[in-house]
């Protein structure tokens, strides 16, 4: 193979169509949308949803519920997760977050209390299960809300 006889692969490069270009090309006058009608014109066609008149599917279905625009959405971290400091760390979201535990913080970290503690180790969150509260001090540790 030399750099002269290098050439895309079969069918990754598609050349566009021109439309509205004189009728030789196939796609000359009506640019391909037929004659009249809604969706020959600019502008012309039906907003998303539409279904010709019938009653749409987002009206046919029931609405129920309510969504909260002001709901906390927190980071849950179990105990057993914790056990990777060395005891007597004083554990953040900060560290957290810079040692991977926690990938992503929405809008706070919630320590839940499923699994062991097995060292003493001063825990900072937003959010503490009382399961959680009673292992972290069983084990000599400290809890506190940010």
């Amino acid at each position: 193979m030399k750099l002269h006889e290098l050439k895309p692969a079969e069918g990754s490069r598609k050349v566009r169509n021109r439309v509205g270009r004189g009728i030789g090309s196939g796609n000359g006058k009506t640019s391909g949308r037929g004659h009249k009608g809604q969706n020959s014109r600019s502008g012309g066609g039906v907003r998303p949803g539409f279904e010709g008149g019938q009653n749409p599917l987002y009206r046919r279905l029931p609405k129920r519920g309510f969504t909260n625009p002001t709901r906390k959405e927190y980071s849950v971290l179990n105990l057993e997760a914790l056990n990777r400091f060395d005891a007597g760390a004083e554990v953040t979201p900060e560290l957290l977050i810079e040692t991977g535990v926690v990938k992503n913080v929405k809008d706070g970290i919630k320590i839940l209390g499923n699994g062991k503690i097995e060292k003493n180790l001063s825990v900072k969150a937003h959010k503490f299960s009382a399961s959680a509260v009673e292992a972290i001090e069983a084990a000599g540790g400290k809890t506190e809300v940010i």
